[in-house]
């Protein structure tokens, strides 16, 4: 158990708050490219208990800023694309994508007031689908060079969804390997050949087994923790024969993303993104080492759980993320439907909007979750007294990161970690773009 204190230094993130500062050093996603699409391309957006104004002008330059127009405070997430930049409604205040206002056109011929007005406004990159801010102070780190952010665009696919909670608690289920031999059971095994999209509904590497089968049948994994240059990677074996062994390694890159394998054939990189204390979204790029992601047929069967604008999912709190008690007793766990999604969202809204950690009590298995946890209290100290903290990277280092490995498969028991090893390395010599690079 941890005290209330240091439960809310943990999750906290406005301007102010200890967690806030920290995460405020790194690269948060901000919106899917996508959501600019249309004929009007402003989009309103709430990160880290700020509310920001995202846009596109008509020569194709993004910007993020404070929402609150300079002038009298007016909602610019209203304002017009027009004049290269985004012009307030109420008095036609013109500003470019970097905050600089242009024009103050009810002022008197000749103001000059508006070369001394500059909204607030963020610096953005746009990465494998996914629309990136950086809200703190100085410069940003670089972007390691990880799979999801240099396959080609034709291999990746990103989307998002809503957690009516802390990010936090929304994060510590992907870092959680126990959890999937419950919360994602399933008491029969689909058709391996119809799993495209779908996680956990695969055949594991070098094997015809169903993961839902292996999940179900071998409930008690041995966990290994280890420390890396970007994080930690969590192990998860299970012991399936005296020869074989189930090994299905995860990632936790710093501060708030995840690695996880999908397939044998894709990874997610998935990022959980504070809206304020008690919502966050999920970002995912889903990337392939083989074919080109079939992106229509990836967002048709998440748009079959989420609704736009604002990707809500249909399954939730207001109709009991759909649970069905004949479904519990025959078809899956949770009586929650088929996606796994659905389940995580249970699992983490039901802990109450900011979990109270005061009254848990963990186990063996939660050693990835403590780990992580004492990660993100050292960095939060270190950013009080202005000292370094993980992947904090300049250019030439993040030229240096590759991966991170992520893999689920069968190899032989005695040898799992040059079973993941040999398994990354193979799949990578398999793939166009990858094994460019390692021949590079």
């Amino acid at each position: 158990m941890i005290s209330a204190e240091q439960n809310d230094l943990m999750t906290r993130v406005g301007p102010t708050a200890p967690a806030g500062q920290l995460l405020r050093r790194y690269w948060q996603p901000v919106a899917l490219l996508d959501e600019l699409d249309g004929p009007r391309p402003v989009r309103a957006v709430r990160l880290l208990g700020q509310d920001l104004v995202l846009f596109r002008d008509e020569h194709g330059n993004l910007g993020l800023m404070d929402r609150d127009c300079p002038h009298r405070g007016a909602d610019l997430a209203y304002g017009r694309i027009e004049g290269g930049g985004l012009r307030c409604p109420f008095h036609g205040w013109l500003f470019d994508a970097s905050g600089q206002c242009l024009e103050t056109p009810a002022e008197p011929a000749g103001s000059k007031l508006c070369t001394r007005i500059r909204q607030k406004a963020y610096p953005v990159q746009v990465r494998s689908g996914i629309v990136f801010g950086y809200l703190g102070e100085g410069e940003p780190p670089a972007f390691p060079e990880f799979d999801c952010f240099v396959a080609p665009d034709s291999h990746t696919f990103a989307f998002k969804g809503h957690f009516d909670c802390n990010w936090l608690q929304a994060l510590e289920v992907g870092i959680d390997p126990a959890h999937a031999s419950y919360l994602h059971r399933f008491f029969e095994d689909e058709d391996t050949s119809e799993s495209y999209g779908k996680q956990f509904r695969g055949a594991s590497a070098d094997s015809s087994m169903p993961i839902t089968k292996v999940l179900r049948e071998y409930d008690r994994p041995e966990i290994r923790v280890d420390p890396t240059d970007y994080g930690m990677r969590l192990t998860a074996l299970r012991r399936l024969s005296e020869q074989d062994t189930h090994v299905r390694v995860t990632n936790v890159v710093f501060p708030q993303a995840f690695v996880i394998p999908m397939s044998s054939e894709m990874t997610i990189s998935q990022w959980h993104v504070p809206i304020d204390d008690t919502s966050c979204y999920w970002y995912a790029i889903f990337t392939s080492f083989t074919g080109p992601v079939d992106k229509q047929q990836m967002r048709d069967q998440r748009l079959e759980l989420y609704e736009l604008p604002d990707y809500m999912p249909r399954k939730n709190r207001a109709n009991n993320y759909g649970y069905d008690v004949k479904e519990q007793l025959t078809e899956t766990y949770t009586g929650m439907g088929m996606d796994i999604n659905v389940h995580d969202q249970w699992a983490v809204e039901s802990q109450g909007r900011i979990q109270d950690r005061t009254r848990e009590h963990l186990g063996t298995t939660d050693k990835g979750i403590i780990a992580y946890r004492r990660m993100l209290v050292a960095a939060i100290e270190n950013t009080r007294t202005g000292d370094a903290a993980p992947m904090l990277i300049g250019a030439e280092e993040a030229a240096r990161f590759s991966g991170p490995p992520s893999i689920d498969g069968i190899g032989q028991a005695a040898n799992p970690d040059d079973y993941w090893r040999d398994a990354d390395l193979e799949r990578r010599r398999k793939s166009d773009w990858a094994s460019a690079r390692l021949a590079g």
